[in-house]
């Protein structure tokens, strides 16, 4: 038997006035998802444990049977995998936003208009920079998906001991990046991000590609902002840890980071961007094409949800979650172990994470089935699985496959 590990990212919500206190999971329209609950095990999952903000890196993680205490040293490493980028030991590497500046030096806009399209002209344009007083470190930097790219320094006596230059807000200023230990590298890092940010901005605000997004009335990506410092961790590959091939389709460079840095085959996918204009029936042919090929697990991230959480666009969110139940009609359910799941939540009114449990449900033969008809996050706190974490899916998985040695005489 094979399993199915599908993540909704940013999925569950909590209730919203507008909606007669109902989360968008509850206010949509998702026959399908209800019959995964009706004919699997539901409950509520803590990716980490209750209460815990999590990123989608430690989340996963977690889920996927890694401490994230002990393998995340930042997001940026698994972001820069993601990209293709080949880290080695001793890498510092960054997550990096395209943001738009303007002429006071204020962010207005954290994610340059969500640009989609010719990031990887500006990418050409920070990849060759030069910054004075540092030429013993490589610069590598490379779009990612939409706003999002990672940097990369590679040389002698740096460190991931730094803070992060994005304001998180609009309205302020890139942060001055700091040194979070008292040691030379650290210093030498953080007074080279600083000037890079700024040299990012002199490069880039005349940029052609620049040029012609303010002809077109859109925000410019004309400043980066590097953040989650990451050294490259070293973490044991999944094969090695289950025994089991894995793969891996994910929009995001994040996700497909973790997908490369634990050894699965990361499957890519046309048309897949991470928002919620994404491709859905390229990423449900893909997982179909990878149900049929030699994998015993399949990962799967599906990334707008969250977008629209972040955006507080309810509308949007909601109408994404219905497009995602229209994947469930074609997999072939009765021949695998299906876990749906988010990896955390990302509430409309609050446009960031929360520490709440998310909706889970297992589904495949053999599963002692519930009474719960209807896939939420409040039905589902009352299902056969109760609470439970993000680290116990693997046991469980590992368990229904009869992949697992008995704890024990």
């Amino acid at each position: 038997m094979k399993s199915l590990i599908m993540i909704i990212d940013g999925m569950a919500d909590r209730p919203i006035p507008e909606l007669g206190e109902k989360t968008p999971l509850e206010a949509a329209e998702t026959p399908n998802m209800d019959k995964l609950a009706e004919n699997g095990i539901n409950g509520i999952m803590d990716p980490i444990r209750p209460g815990i903000r999590v990123g989608s890196d430690t989340a996963h993680l977690s889920i996927l049977g890694y401490n994230p205490y002990k393998v995340y040293t930042g997001r940026g490493p698994f972001e820069a995998a993601g990209v293709g980028v080949e880290v080695k030991p001793g890498d510092i590497a960054f997550r990096c936003n395209f943001a738009t500046q303007n002429e006071n030096g204020t962010i207005i806009d954290r994610r340059a208009g969500r640009i989609r399209e010719k990031t990887d002209k500006i990418a050409e344009t920070i990849n060759s920079m030069e910054i004075e007083g540092f030429e013993d470190v490589e610069i590598i930097f490379k779009e990612s998906t939409g706003h999002r790219a990672v940097l990369v320094l590679r040389g002698e006596n740096l460190s991931d001991k730094v803070s992060d230059s994005d304001p998180k807000k609009e309205g302020k200023p890139p942060k001055t990046v700091k040194p979070l230990e008292n040691s030379p590298a650290a210093e030498k890092t953080a007074k080279l991000i600083n000037r890079l940010v700024k040299r990012s901005y002199q490069l880039l605000k005349d940029h052609p590609v620049n040029i012609e997004r303010i002809k077109r009335r859109e925000n410019p990506a004309n400043i980066i902002l590097p953040r989650g410092a990451g050294a490259v961790p070293h973490i044991t590959k999944f094969e090695e840890k289950y025994g089991l091939k894995a793969a891996c389709i994910a929009e995001t460079g994040l996700i497909k980071g973790i997908g490369n840095l634990t050894g699965m085959d990361v499957i890519e996918v046309e048309g897949a961007t991470g928002g919620t204009d994404t491709n859905l029936k390229n990423i449900k042919n893909a997982i179909l094409d990878t149900i049929n090929s030699p994998y015993d697990l399949i990962l799967v991230n599906i990334d707008g949800a969250d977008e629209a959480g972040h955006d507080g666009d309810l509308k949007g969110k909601i109408e994404f979650l219905e497009k995602v139940d229209k994947i469930f009609k074609d997999i072939p359910l009765d021949e695998i172990y299906l876990v749906f799941t988010a990896d955390h939540t990302t509430p409309i009114h609050v446009k960031d994470h929360t520490g709440d449990p998310v909706p889970i449900v297992i589904t495949g033969p053999g599963i002692r089935v519930d009474n719960i008809k209807r896939f939420n996050e409040r039905e589902a706190s009352k299902g056969g699985l109760c609470r439970i974490r993000g680290s116990d899916i693997m046991n469980i998985l590992i368990d229904l496959m009869d992949k697992t040695e008995k704890f024990g005489a």
